[in-house]
């Protein structure tokens, strides 16, 4: 007696050829991610050393013009601060409706939130309108990398989103070269071409009140309170508030 054969439908067919089709696409992808991952670790390796490198032999020339000064008899004066930080340090509580939309224009919304800004006559007039709201001054490489390392939230599709990975990174900036942390640290810290750019990327820093708390919100730094221009003692703060 011959062998019935079962007809398999012509719908489970399609189904299975479909099926295979999308599982080669899937591990194709998987193998071209992979591939991709490698190079851009060799790359992010390669270009932290770089940026290393370069921040050390900023740091070695600036002793080397220090001490020729001091030999001079003179003093070194720091060239201007491309790169300021700015926390808000008081509510909304009587506050003219000018100074409010400055705030705002400057991502200020909440306080104790903090924003990088770059150094010019526009920004330095804002600051000036706003000054008893907020304290500013210009951090250096250790609290730049401090505070994206630790406080660094990303916005992607308008969300707020934790630089976990650098891929994240990647997907916002990578347009600009700008492919991993440290990219974005030495975009910042140099205050580079496309600072607006990664600076707009980054969200509002959210940081704790400070440790062992304020002086006097209401006065100026200068005058023992804690608003205003307070140039590199800003990082002492940020280690409070970080």
């Amino acid at each position: 007696m011959a062998e019935v054969k079962a007809v398999v439908p012509e719908s489970v067919l399609k189904k299975r050829k479909r099926n295979e089709e999308w599982a080669l696409a899937k591990n194709q992808e998987l193998e071209a991610a992979k591939k991709k991952n490698a190079e851009n670790r060799k790359l992010i390796y390669v270009r932290a050393k770089q940026y290393s490198k370069e921040y050390e032999e900023q740091e070695k020339e600036l002793i080397r013009l220090k001490r020729e000064a001091k030999l001079k008899g003179g003093f070194y004066v720091d060239p201007e601060a491309k790169l300021l930080f700015i926390i808000r340090i008081r509510g909304i509580n009587a506050m003219h409706p000018k100074t409010r939309k400055i705030l705002q224009l400057l991502r200020l919304r909440q306080i104790f939130n903090g924003v990088f800004l770059k150094v010019n006559k526009a920004t330095m007039n804002m600051l000036h309108r706003v000054e008893p709201y907020v304290t500013y001054g210009y951090p250096n490489l250790k609290s730049v990398r401090e505070l994206i390392y630790k406080r660094g939230f990303g916005k992607l599709n308008k969300q707020r989103i934790a630089l976990t990975d650098n891929s994240i990174i990647e997907q916002a900036l990578g347009k600009y070269g700008i492919i991993c942390t440290e990219d974005l640290i030495h975009e910042i810290m140099t205050v580079g071409p496309h600072f607006r750019e990664a600076n707009n990327f980054l969200w509002p820093f959210k940081l704790k009140a400070p440790l062992g708390g304020m002086k006097k919100k209401r006065n100026h730094y200068v005058e023992g309170g804690d608003a205003g221009n307070r140039e590199n003692y800003i990082n002492e703060l940020i280690r409070r508030m970080n």
